[in-house]
Parts: C-alpha cells; structure tokens; sequence
C-alpha cells in the first residue's frame, strides 16, 4: 500500500467525516444527547427496577423489562451490571433476559439516530422488533429454566422519587428533536426551518429554568456532558472508518455475502453484528456504509438487533454471569431471532 494510496483513505474518511458534521449534529445528534441526559438524569432508575420483583405480576415484569431501555438510557456496555443486579437480585431469569435484549436496542439515541440516518422504517422496525422479540425470548428463557414453582425475591431499591416535570420535559424535547425532519418533509428550506428551531430552543432553555432546580440542571448538563465525551470520539471514529470503508470494500463481496433478503445473508449479518464490538451509535454509520455498497434492509435490520444486544466482550460476560448453558441458549436465541426478523422485514419492504 503505497503513501499516496494512504493519503487517499484519509482524505475520504476525513470528507465523511466532515459531511457528517454538517448534516447530523447540530439538529440532530446534540438534542438526542439533551434528551439522553434528561432521562438518564430526571428519571429514577430505582423506580423502574422495583417492578422486576417478585411482587410485580408477570405481566407486569415482562412490558417494563421490555420498554424500560427508553427510560434508563443504557447501552451495551451499561445494561450488563445493571442485568447482573436485578437477575442475582430475585428478577427471575424471564424478565432479566428480555431486559438484556431490549435495553440496548431501544436506547432513545440509538433510535432516533437509526431513523434520521437509516430511515424512519429502520427506526421504528429497530424499537418495535427489539420490543416485541425481547419478550418472546425471555418466555422462551423462563419456559427452558425456570422450574413450576420458582422463588423469587423483592428487589430492594431505595425510594428515589422521580423530578418533576420530568414528563413535560420529555415532550419538549422530543419535539425539538423532530420538528427539523418534520420541516423538512414539508419542504422547508433549511434557513427557515433554523428560524423555528431556535426559539423552541429558547422556549426549552425558559422551561428549564423554571421547572426544575439548580442541582437537577446541573445533573442533568452532568449526565449530557458524559454521554458526549464517552460516545462522541468513538462515534467520529466510525464516521471516518465507515468513509473508508465505502472506497475499500468491494462491492461484490459485501453483495454476495449480506446483499438482497436471504436467509444466509440475514444469519451472516446477525453473527456478524454478535461478534462485533459496537459502542453506542457506531452501529450506524457502520452499517449505512454498508447499505451504500449493497446490503439489504433485512440483513440490516438483523445487524441492528444482534449488534447492540451482544458483542464478544458481552457474551464472556453473560456466560459468567448466567452459566454457559443458560449464557449460549440466550445467544443462540438472539441470533435466531434476529435473523429471521431481518428476513421478514426484508420481504416486507421489497
């Protein structure tokens, strides 16, 4: 590989990256963040991991567990102690393992990054899939494991009680965070849509003030500021590589191997993504390069549900933490699954 070749690669990562920088952050990425940081920060994480108890009915432990990855805001990194916790802690191994799937898959970061850079279906098939699917392997957990009658315990927490206004916060937010792409859609130019996006930004600076005190703003900057210097630098890193990736990657190959809506091509982008470290978001940019060189939507789909709920560092854990026997069916479960989801999500949109 010769220097100028070097240069080359370079100067393409370098032009994606700053492509990037100019279509996604300031509308998209940064609210996505504030929003992130106000969930993390205004909403209690204690109140939501009490219902994994054995005083919550089934029906009950199975939607949290399933949905609460929206309001915890955790990624594949995080989800694990806090599996850990609440599955030595009495959640019995139905609940935990929908929670382990679900969490990471439906982060509000990596849903609605999902959706601005893959396309709404993408997004909504992400949250929806991870939702529904997550319960479906934590039945099929239970039923393997759990015997007919199972002890299980309280989950202690500590009575931490939600902000106030965390709610209404939420709303104005999330409105911030789509009314570009809504604009957008009705054909506004872009100036315009920056004349309306800044006084709703004013309005939720104003809200802010007034709804919530000095020390929760600063937890909630506090939180803000740590997801952006912990997924910031890697997620630039992915922009570039995925430039480079583009000019690399022959498009035969990616073709031949994760093209078109098979179910080879679906089972390979599944344990790909399995075996492939992801840090929060990365996934993105990583599999939008990609669908440029010709991977279908199912096996990108397959790629988005198996790449954020395991990772080679994630399976050594979950096998300790659960025992190898219990640890592979779970993973054996998620690629499973994630493979056929991404088939029929393929058949659908061809």
């Amino acid at each position: 590989m010769t220097l100028d070749y070097i240069t080359y690669l370079i100067s393409v990562g370098l032009q994606s990256l700053q492509e990037y920088l100019a279509l996604h952050v300031l509308m998209c990425l940064l609210p996505a963040f504030f929003l992130a940081g106000a969930i993390a920060s205004l909403f209690s994480k204690e109140s939501v991991l009490k219902f994994f108890g054995a005083d919550a009915p089934k029906y009950v432990s199975y939607t949290v567990a399933a949905v609460s990855g929206c309001l915890l805001a955790v990624c594949s990194c995080t989800v694990l102690p806090l599996f850990a916790g609440i599955y030595k802690r009495g959640a019995g191994i139905g609940p935990a393992t929908t929670f382990l799937f679900s969490a990471p898959a439906i982060n509000i970061l990596a849903i609605v990054y999902t959706a601005k850079i893959l396309g709404y279906d993408l997004g909504a098939a992400r949250a929806f899939t991870a939702i529904l699917l997550s319960v479906l392997v934590g039945l099929i957990m239970a039923f393997l494991y759990e015997g007919k009658v199972t002890e299980r315990k309280s989950i202690k927490t500590f009575g931490e009680e939600e902000h106030k206004h965390s709610v209404e916060i939420f709303v104005v937010l999330i409105a911030v965070l789509i009314a570009p792409e809504l604009m957008s859609s009705w054909g506004w130019k872009y100036t315009t849509q920056f004349l309306v996006w800044i006084p709703m930004l004013g309005l939720t600076a104003l809200l802010s003030f007034k709804w919530f005190s000095k020390e929760e703003l600063e937890s909630w900057m506090g939180e803000t500021w740590f997801l952006i210097k912990q997924i910031t630098p890697l997620l630039l890193l992915g922009v570039f590589f995925a430039g480079i990736a583009v000019v690399v990657l022959p498009k035969e190959l990616v073709a031949a191997f994760v093209g078109g809506n098979s179910l080879t091509s679906n089972f390979i982008s599944s344990v790909a993504g399995a075996f492939m470290y992801f840090s929060t978001l990365t996934e993105v940019p990583i599999i939008k390069a990609l669908t440029l060189l010709g991977m279908g939507k199912g096996p990108s789909l397959a790629m988005l549900l198996a790449g954020p709920a395991l990772s080679l560092p994630n399976m050594i854990v979950i096998n300790r933490i659960m025992g190898t026997k219990k640890g592979m069916s779970y993973i054996s479960l998620v690629v499973l699954i994630a493979t056929v989801s991404g088939y029929i999500f393929g058949v659908m949109f061809v």
